[in-house]
């Protein structure tokens, strides 16, 4: 027989297609339906096994169960081994819920509710096969032409009708079903399906479920994650809409949220392959600081991940944020409780049904004949055999005696999904209930306006029940048919309980509710295991983000005179501050003078001190011997001016190293130049005194003019008044005042940054300010070199030409010194030190050479400090005039090689 093509496909998934209501014809696609699950469930030979089919209990009205019993069974196997929990809890559950209804005298009265059963053997394409049976009743039965391989007709029973369906459990069988049944109208309500695509109402629009969405579920992991502080995680998916779903849901809530970060989404396969799992683990650790794991999978799958970290040697590094597929399961963890230690898993708020824990620990062989597949439960769950005609007992294994009790003879505790099937069964109950009042008004049974139910009426009934549920909470739908999101969170935890196990840490409805002081991580630490991609930044660090990353940065110091604005941003501090040292904001930057017991200070000051004692000893001196003819002889008047000057040269010292102030300021200007104005004043006036004397008595013998003491000083204040008029148009134009320097001492690490305070004097006014004086300086030099020739006995000219000579010298050493060092941090000590000190020494020499052997003789020698016969100018330009023609004469004797003894003319 070969395979039909039924009708166009959206999918296909094996060999069972995956309907489309829109490509179907209204007219074609029943029939065809029913001669597909004529050929599966009475002519083919492909699914046969050992287990029952369905159970069936006989009522008014009918309700589909769809539940796995069974588990997957290997390659070719549909089915596999029985699942206690799963599958024959959950559907105990069922037939629990339709003894309490059918006995309960409000609900439903005189209506029994019957049921239809079937095992999905948690395979979806199995599920799709058996959910067939639900919809037979709806298909037109024209089987004139159908045959079976033997040619004969077959047997048609005419099925009962279901009007609803509970389940499925897993959404990939769910969302199978669901295909299926919208076309013939038949709601469904899931107690276990969570898979966020179940809830698009265009799709799946008779589709409806008690559990929330896992939509829910993610919002409420992605609130966790957050709250434990991580945003750079992993996440983790078994192949499957489950998985896949859920992974999918967290990450575009995580995305819209924003803040959090996925390092890697990784899907397990359906059918993993060995060491696949090992392969799994590897690829988390690409992303070591992505500790967080976000794992939606199914039961084996996560013991295989945990058991692969172990085998790792990764125990404790991963910390797992499990689903409600992991809940408060101890299956999952079973021997792997040190790797899965301070877990956080989530489950649909739940409690546990006491009237169902009574009703199946009383469950025997005997009472419980309904359930087909209850003996297979017995023989698994007391580890025992039943003993069947023509088959013999395994005799390893113990025979059965019918005798167990559930409880007793074996651990029983309740499946967590108890709870929602129930209120799924009673969910439909109280829909046809409310639909029987509505339409059948004091009608005892099931009246013709019930006969068949209408689907699509039926499914508005289900969307608005609201009533309290089997644990208290009320069970209402919403326009997509999901339940409210309702979560308990857990932690498993190993060292804080007496026994190692789940402890409930917080709740989720709507908004998340965690006790954190109540969690506990590996080894019983309570502290908060870090899953970032980046530290935070230090203070003074901003965040530089890794393009395409928000939740990873790298961490830049502000460096230099930058401080943090601002997260992300480094900003340069004001000319006037720099960074503190945690570099989170601006300090004033200190600001600093030339100390009085500055090393700098303290040479300057001890020269500038000598030459003032020494200066005022001279001028001491001259005013106590005014009247001698040393004195007379050297010009008193042009002498105290000189004298004057050189006090204020080492004056000046006092001022440049005072604190500046606008006072200070203002002297430093005045006095700076003054003091060498006034000095080289006198001396360019004596040297030029000299000199035109003797150039005039070469010529005639009448003096020049301006050659009196009075004269003499007038030339000398003439000269000084340049300077002093200077000073004061300077004034006028810029006002003395002080300010702070802050780029002399601004060097790359900004703690040694200072602000030095000082007069507005830049290196280049102080050189326009001394600029005068080295013109009269080097005048002097001039004239001083001009009057080389003019003999000692009669005048100064030799000893101001030494001075001017050693002065020149001193200021020449100055220039690159203080210009040499504008790049230095002391550049402030160096120059002022240097200034002053080459004034000090340039006042020195001036007051050595000219003044102290005056001193001497007049301290020392008074004998010679006498009157000599007075000659007069005649005389004195006669003898100057031989003397220079002998000179001269000497030079030419000895260029001519000839060497003439003069006669001794002072016999």
């Amino acid at each position: 027989m070969t395979y039909l093509p039924l009708f166009s496909l959206d999918h296909q998934v094996g060999m069972f297609p995956v309907l489309s209501w829109s490509n179907c014809h209204s007219t074609t696609w029943p029939r065809l339906l029913w001669i597909l699950w004529l050929w599966l469930s009475q002519c083919s030979s492909v699914h046969q096994h050992s287990h029952p089919h369905s159970i069936k209990i006989l009522g008014d009205i009918t309700l589909g169960g769809l539940f796995p019993v069974h588990s997957r069974g290997p390659a070719g196997v549909p089915c596999g081994e029985i699942k206690k929990e799963k599958g024959i809890h959950r559907m105990e559950a069922m037939l629990y819920a339709l003894d309490q209804i059918n006995s309960d005298p409000e609900l439903l009265p005189n209506i029994t509710l019957g049921a239809r059963i079937l095992d999905t053997c948690s395979r979806d394409t199995y599920a799709l096969e058996q959910s067939l049976t639900f919809v037979q009743a709806l298909i037109q039965k024209d089987t004139s032409d159908i045959r079976c391989s033997n040619g004969e007709q077959p047997i048609i029973r005419k099925p009962e009708r279901v009007v609803g369906v509970i389940g499925a459990s897993g959404s990939s069988v769910s969302i199978m079903v669901a295909n299926v049944l919208r076309l013939f109208e038949i709601p469904q309500i899931s107690y276990a399906s969570t898979a966020p695509e179940l809830s698009d109402n265009n799709r799946y629009d008779f589709f409806s479920r008690v559990v929330p969405p896992d939509s829910y579920q993610a919002q409420a992991m992605v609130d966790i994650v957050k709250a434990l502080g991580w945003n750079y995680v992993s996440t983790l998916a078994s192949e499957g809409n489950y998985g896949e779903s859920g992974v999918d849901a967290f990450v575009q809530i995580s995305r819209e949220a924003g803040g959090l970060c996925i390092a890697q989404s990784i899907k397990i396969p359906r059918e993993p392959k060995p060491g696949e799992f090992d392969k799994i683990i590897k690829r988390l650790m690409e992303t070591p600081n992505a500790r967080g794991v976000i794992i939606f999978a199914h039961e084996d799958d996560i013991k295989q991940v945990l058991e692969a970290a172990r085998k790792s040697n990764l125990t404790g590094h991963f910390k797992f944020v499990g689903s409600d597929s992991w809940g408060a399961k101890s299956s999952p963890i079973l021997d792997q409780e040190e790797v899965a230690e301070g877990a956080v898993t989530i489950l649909p708020k739940r409690a546990s049904i006491e009237g169902f824990d009574q009703y199946f620990t009383t469950r025997s062989l005997e009472n419980n004949r309904r359930n087909i597949w209850f003996a297979e439960f017995w023989e698994d769950d007391f580890r025992c055999k039943l003993t069947r005609p023509g088959i013999k007992i395994d005799p390893e294994k113990k025979k059965c005696t019918g005798k167990e009790r559930i409880g007793r003879d074996s651990h029983y505790e309740q499946e967590g999904k108890v709870q929602f099937v129930i209120d799924a069964v009673y969910a439909m109950a109280h829909a046809l209930h409310n639909m029987h009042q509505d339409l059948c008004p004091g009608a005892t049974g099931v009246c013709d306006k019930m006969d068949p139910v209408e689907g699509r009426l039926l499914l508005s009934y289900i969307h608005s029940v609201n009533f309290n549920g089997s644990a208290g909470t009320a069970v209402l739908f919403n326009e997509n048919g999901d339940a409210p999101g309702r979560y308990d969170i857990f932690q498993y935890q190993m060292t804080n309980t007496t026994n190692p196990g789940y402890r409930v840490i917080g709740q989720w409805t709507n908004n998340l509710r965690l006790n954190v002081e109540d969690m506990q991580w590996t080894g019983g630490s309570r502290q908060m295991p870090d899953s970032v991609c980046s530290f935070p930044c230090r203070s003074g660090e901003r965040k530089k983000m890794v393009k395409g990353v928000p939740c990873c940065w790298h961490c830049e110091l502000c460096d230099g005179y930058q401080f943090q604005a601002d997260e992300f941003n480094c900003e340069m501090c004001p000319f006037d501050m720099r960074p503190t040292l945690n570099r989170t904001a601006c300090r004033p930057t200190p600001i600093i003078k030339l100390e009085w017991h500055s090393p700098w200070a303290m040479i300057p000051l001890f020269l500038a001190i000598l030459g003032i004692l020494a200066t005022l000893f001279v001028i001491i001196t001259f005013i106590r011997f005014n009247d001698t003819p040393i004195v007379r002889a050297a010009g008193r008047e042009l002498s105290y001016v000189l004298l004057t000057g050189i006090f204020l040269i080492y004056l000046i010292t006092f001022l440049m190293i005072a604190e500046p102030g606008t006072v200070v300021c203002a002297f430093r200007r005045l006095l700076l130049g003054l003091g060498m104005c006034i000095t080289y004043s006198a001396m360019l006036t004596k040297t030029n005194r000299i000199y035109r004397i003797f150039e005039q008595g070469k010529k005639s013998v009448t003096p020049p003019k301006f050659i009196s003491p009075t004269s003499q000083l007038m030339i000398t204040f003439i000269l000084i008044s340049v300077q002093v008029v200077g000073v004061f148009i300077w004034f006028g134009v810029m006002p003395p005042h002080t300010i702070v320097d802050y780029e002399e001492q601004r060097p790359p690490n900004p703690d040694l940054a200072q602000g030095i305070l000082k007069c507005d004097m830049s290196d280049l006014s102080l050189i326009c300010c001394l600029s005068y004086s080295i013109v009269l300086m080097v005048t002097c030099t001039v004239y001083a070199v001009k009057s080389r020739g003019v003999p000692e006995t009669f005048n100064e000219a030799k000893p101001i030409g030494f001075t001017m000579y050693t002065t020149c010298i001193v200021w020449l050493a100055f220039v690159p010194i203080f210009f040499g060092t504008a790049q230095s941090t002391e550049k402030m000590f160096i120059q002022t030190t240097t200034l002053t000190v080459s004034m000090s020494l340039s006042a020195s020499v001036s007051l050595g050479m000219l003044y102290i052997p005056k001193v001497y003789v007049i301290i020392l020698h008074p004998e010679q400090n006498v009157q000599k016969r007075k000659r007069s100018f005649k005389a004195v330009v006669q003898a100057a005039t031989m003397s220079s023609r002998l000179s001269q004469k000497s030079i030419n004797d000895k260029q001519n090689g000839e060497t003439k003894i003069e006669p001794d003319r002072t016999q």
